[in-house]
């Protein structure tokens, strides 16, 4: 691990949950400005094929990375509130074999991310849709 790819993760482990690129080159710019934008791309590219790193995928499409952990897991994000809730990968291990009966494609994702909207939300709005 060079001292480049040690101040990336620190970054990364810094701060917390689902991180942009930009949100990790922001935080090493303060500490080692002479370290580019490139560099921190293609770092967090490596630690997460070495397995360091999740990839994920932001509601807006962005790529983003979070610490990975022993076990995968995954999220349940709400579109209204922002809310997220990180489910087993037991919740998804049944439609990954589904999947892999069904269309002869195994699943390697160690990461998921479900967009949608929580029960709260989804109750408020029904309120508000019955509310004279």
């Amino acid at each position: 691990m060079t001292p480049q790819r040690q101040l990336i993760l620190d970054a990364v482990c810094q701060l917390g949950g689902h991180v942009t690129p930009d949100a990790v080159y922001e935080t090493v710019q303060a500490i080692t400005p002479a370290l580019n934008r490139a560099t921190v791309y293609r770092t967090l590219s490596f630690l997460s094929e070495q397995g360091i790193l999740n990839t994920v995928v932001l509601e807006d499409g962005r790529t983003g990375y979070e610490l990975a952990g022993a076990e995968p897991h995954h999220h349940l994000v709400c579109r209204v509130c922002g809310g997220e809730e990180q489910i087993s990968h037991e919740a998804v291990a049944v439609l990954f074999a589904d999947i892999a009966r069904h269309h002869q494609f195994s699943v390697k994702t160690r990461h998921l991310t479900l967009f949608g909207i929580c029960h709260q939300c989804r109750d408020r709005l029904e309120s508000a849709e019955r509310a004279p």
